[in-house]
């Protein structure tokens, strides 16, 4: 998630402009400064009001005596505005920084103030000293293209869809309870709604059979467009011809790999992210080691759960699909070696353990054409089936 520090051309010596973002949903508390020292000039702006802060930039620059020439160096924190911020800046010849909130410093105070001011005026001392080579002072987003996010809508929209059908389901089932009946949910529940008896032979309610009848059609609604998403995503990996779809073909061919997975690891990491090295990797997903060492006092706490939470979900669950479908991969072997003798506990701090390292392996596999030692590979052509003579 941290991209490589690259000191700025202009020197301390330069003139140089800081400008540092809180943003609301309604307003804006922007904080300037010319460096280590300068009190911060604060101003409140209403939301996505550019025009605005191109006037409040120059009126900051007039009031530090810099000329109107002057390089202007600004950050905000990731969040729920994105990156269209980042991009209207970048077209203004103004170098942004979207910064990971998570890695911004905090008092260890248990009760601190906080407020828009506070967290404007901190970011921008932060600003300064990362600008002067302070390399981590925090971590700093890789920001995608605007190709790159956009295809990141298929599967998480996909994704949400499958949990709203959960929800219709356990919402039926659990209306159902209340009357002490249970049933399959599919496309014939409507018509076994309407032969439901209750323990006494008496027909379901009409108001809760009305409530079911519309929860059932919400439900049929979601399914509709699953399928519909699961069919453009089959249709994409048969027939498009670019380096991602290439990089989902790759995955697919490992035994215990499906589309979910594929996808969502190209499109989400493999696709469009730099990845330096192994650890950086891990970062990205969340699955790096928390170690607690103070004194005597040594622990391990658990990973981070710092980095992409679907990413992360998603390695858990193809661990175990792993250990299952590539029982003879080295990699199966170390965690029977390491945690098969374990209990339930054990054999799931193993399986994180497995999907930290299969997501390195699934990484170099991709980059260099190595398979992971013992993995064997499904018998598809560029992930998909192949004909068999008869």
């Amino acid at each position: 998630m941290s991209a490589t520090h690259v000191i700025d051309p202009t020197t301390p010596a330069a003139p140089v402009l800081y400008l540092a973002f809180e943003l609301g949903r309604t307003s804006w508390k922007l904080a300037f400064t010319t460096g280590a020292g300068q009190k911060p000039r604060l101003r409140s702006l209403a939301a996505g009001h550019l025009v605005g802060l191109g006037l409040e930039i120059r009126k900051a620059k007039q009031r530090f005596g810099l000329p109107p020439e002057a390089a202007v160096i600004s950050c905000y924190e990731a969040g729920r505005d994105g990156f269209w911020l980042h991009r209207s800046l970048a077209h203004e010849g103004i170098r942004n920084l979207v910064v990971d909130s998570a890695s911004i410093e905090v008092n260890r105070r248990k009760r601190r103030a906080k407020s828009d001011r506070l967290d404007a005026v901190k970011l921008v001392s932060m600003l300064v000293r990362w600008h002067r080579g302070e390399q981590h002072v925090w971590a700093v987003v890789r920001v995608p293209t605007v190709d790159d996010e956009d295809r990141r809508q298929l599967h998480r929209d996909l994704i949400r869809l499958k949990a709203e059908r959960t929800e219709h389901d356990n919402r039926i089932k659990g209306l159902l309870a209340g009357l002490g009946l249970a049933v399959t949910i599919d496309a014939g529940f409507a018509e076994r709604l309407e032969r439901l008896r209750q323990w006494d032979g008496s027909a379901v309610p009409p108001g809760l059979r009305g409530r079911l009848a519309r929860e059932f059609e919400r439900r049929q609604l979601v399914a509709r467009q699953i399928r519909e998403l699961e069919a453009e995503r089959r249709a994409q990996i048969r027939d498009q011809a670019d380096p991602q779809m290439d990089q989902v073909r790759r995955l697919l061919r490992l035994r215990g790999t499906g589309p979910n997975t594929a996808w969502l690891l190209v499109r989400e990491v493999f696709g469009w992210r730099k990845i330096r090295n192994r650890r950086e990797l891990a970062s990205l997903a969340g699955l790096t080691p928390s170690p607690y060492d103070s004194g005597e006092t040594r622990r391990e706490q658990g990973i981070s759960k710092a980095g992409n939470r679907r990413v992360r979900w998603m390695m858990i669950e193809l661990a175990w699909l792993w250990l299952q479908y590539q029982p003879e991969s080295e990699l199966s072997g170390w965690f029977r070696e390491r945690f098969g003798r374990g209990n339930s506990r054990v054999r799931k701090t193993g399986v994180v353990a497995v999907a930290r390292k299969l997501l390195v392996a699934l990484w170099k596999y991709l980059e260099t054409g190595a398979v992971p030692a013992g993995a064997k590979l499904s018998e598809t052509k560029e992930g998909l089936p192949v004909k068999r003579a008869s």
